[in-house]
């Protein structure tokens, strides 16, 4: 985009979220309290269920659940903009074993971490009134490490000190921050960035990828116009699939598999999701 037309400022998307309540409602744009965060999720978990089969806890054709733990390594995703942990508790923690939640707004980080706190401590509601119990924290089966900062500047592969951990440590004192990761997660916050800071997010994820399975998913809203709609009220881009391909394409991915997200209320964006991996792996 030329230097002329708006482009997504930082500083003033995270003041404007600083001003929505840290809860589903909040971060949802007032549609919390409704069927849209159970409708999201569980499409969410059968696209990541479609693609690895093998993260499904229930016995299927392609995963046996007898198998034994020594056969079986942790899984690892990395949640991006992850509000007060909705993706985290609802869609990532129900089918793999630790979660790196990243997000930038103090009001949302600090949520995240009471929920994932009282979750550590067998508590069904924390200091806001909500259900948490976040799967695998209370007995320490699985983890979610906390990071505060902005896509913009957070490095998957060197990302720096982590505010918190909640759940299961690393065995022998062992540093697992730096490991690389089985599923990235973006959703609902790639319109923060301006095409050139996606696509070296992006080109930085793809670094941070485990092996040839594993996947950078973008669960986004989608415009219908040629390019993308700027909104002034949260600095945001909504942009076009055709935007989204391009930049898939310059960051050196390639789509495996692309979904609309049915079942959402209506007269809100189309919501699309895109299961991408290294241009190089893509056919594996």
């Amino acid at each position: 985009m030329s230097s002329t037309n708006p482009v997504p400022d930082l500083e003033a998307g995270i003041q404007y979220w600083a001003t929505q309540p840290a809860n589903y409602d909040g971060v949802l744009g007032g549609f919390g309290t409704g069927s849209l965060p159970r409708v999201d999720s569980l499409g969410s978990r059968r696209f990541l269920l479609d693609l690895l089969p093998e993260l499904s806890t229930v016995p299927s054709p392609f995963r046996s659940v007898s198998v034994s733990p020594s056969e079986t390594r942790r899984i690892r995703a990395l949640d991006v903009g992850a509000g007060v942990g909705r993706v985290t508790s609802d869609v990532l923690l129900p089918l793999v074993s630790d979660v790196v939640l990243l997000e930038p707004v103090e009001s949302f980080i600090n949520e995240a971490r009471s929920r994932g706190k009282a979750s550590e401590s067998g508590l069904e509601i924390n200091d806001s009134g909500y259900r948490v119990l976040w799967k695998g924290i209370a007995d320490r089966s699985k983890s979610v490490t906390f990071f505060k900062g902005s896509l913009q500047s957070f490095d998957p592969v060197e990302p720096g000190i982590p505010l918190d951990r909640v759940g299961c440590l690393p065995q022998d004192g062992d540093d697992d921050t730096k490991s690389k990761f089985d599923v990235i997660w973006c959703q609902w916050c790639l319109g923060h960035l301006n095409d050139d800071e996606l696509v070296q997010f992006l080109e930085r994820s793809k670094k941070a990828l485990r092996d040839a399975r594993s996947l950078i998913v973008v669960k986004e809203n989608i415009c219908r116009e040629q390019n993308a709609i700027f909104d002034e009220q949260d600095s945001t881009f909504t942009r076009s699939d055709l935007a989204f391909k391009n930049i898939f394409r310059d960051a050196g991915l390639k789509i495996i598999q692309e979904k609309i997200q049915h079942g959402l209320p209506e007269g809100l964006y189309p919501v699309k999701m895109y299961a991408l991996r290294e241009t190089s792996h893509a056919l594996q």
